[in-house]
């Protein structure tokens, strides 16, 4: 039931950063909390390449949570340093911080996020996620010492995020963390994302899954036309990539991937928006465009703006 005064309840509420390096599934993690699809995800690094907020309203707290994308050493484009300034800027603008890492795996990278959160102004918990990995649970043991002998982590707490193994348990120790306050959202709100947004990584998503190891980071996915009929939805997107050779990878032989991906993209965009879709792709060409700040600023990335992109 909605209450009528909902934003002069006092209640707990703040916000929770999800940071980590690449591939820990921070992503997988703020969509097992919200019990719904937010944040795309997929086998390789740095799927994640915008904040997106994630709002979970109960009786007693209104817990955002920011998803980040993968805090890296290296910084080869701008795309690269976008995505690095976006996580560290996300990390002075919270009441908690959960640093999430891989199982028992603590490398280079992982380091520098600690390093990190080390000069943040919030309370930070170690999540240590894809315990359904170890098999001898008595690993953990020396790693949970470890850490606590930091003197640093609020809480340490081991989850899988896949199966939703002590995710609850996380929930309420970031509870204890959360300042009091009144609700910032409304009580139904899941996401601060538009529906064209959340539309375009489904695209991305299924084209990271479909293609190899290097295209899905040269590629972009922008929304061109988004019509609300009352009973179809009308979209079509520009699949943005850097050189003719992508562009022929993508749509594969007589147009088969391309036509997959739009197949596999269309049954999760029906499911998000509850109608049926009529989605149409095309893949156009840009050169360099995710190591030019003012490109990708135009696709939404950083503070982002209408897109410039010229046609090929």
């Amino acid at each position: 039931m909605k209450l009528s005064n909902w934003d002069e309840i006092i209640m707990r509420s703040g916000y929770i950063a999800i940071v980590g390096r690449p591939n820990v599934g921070k992503s997988t993690l703020l969509n097992r909390i919200l019990q719904q699809k937010i944040s795309i995800t997929s086998s390789k690094p740095q799927t994640t390449r915008h904040r997106v907020l994630g709002i979970k309203t109960s009786v007693e707290a209104q817990a955002i949570y920011v998803d980040t994308p993968g805090l890296h050493k290296a910084e080869k484009k701008a795309m690269n340093r976008i995505m690095n300034r976006t996580a560290v800027k996300t990390l002075n603008e919270v009441d908690v911080v959960l640093m999430v890492v891989d199982s028992i795996i603590w490398i280079e990278e992982d380091e520098l996020v600690y390093l990190r959160t080390k000069q943040a102004n919030a309370s930070v918990i170690l999540v240590i996620n894809k315990i359904d990995k170890i098999k001898d649970k008595e690993r953990l043991l020396p790693i949970l010492q470890q850490k606590s002998d930091l003197n640093f982590f609020k809480q340490i707490v081991p989850v899988s995020a896949k199966s939703g193994k002590q995710v609850e348990q996380l929930e309420r120790e970031i509870l204890k963390f959360l300042p009091e306050g009144i609700a910032y959202y409304p009580e139904d709100q899941i996401t601060d994302r538009s529906s064209r947004f959340l539309v375009a990584e489904i695209v991305r998503e299924k084209l990271m899954r479909q293609m190899g190891q290097e295209i899905p980071y040269s590629t972009t996915v922008e929304i061109e036309q988004f019509e609300e009929e009352e009973k179809l939805n009308r979209i079509a997107a520009i699949i943005w990539v850097e050189r003719d050779s992508q562009k022929n990878m993508v749509i594969g032989k007589q147009g088969l991937r391309l036509k997959e991906i739009g197949k596999q993209a269309r049954v999760d965009i029906e499911k998000l928006l509850h109608t049926k879709v009529y989605l149409q792709l095309w893949v156009k060409v840009k050169e360099g465009w995710s190591d030019n700040e003012r490109s990708l600023q135009s696709l939404g990335y950083g503070d982002g703006a209408k897109s410039e992109f010229g046609d090929k």
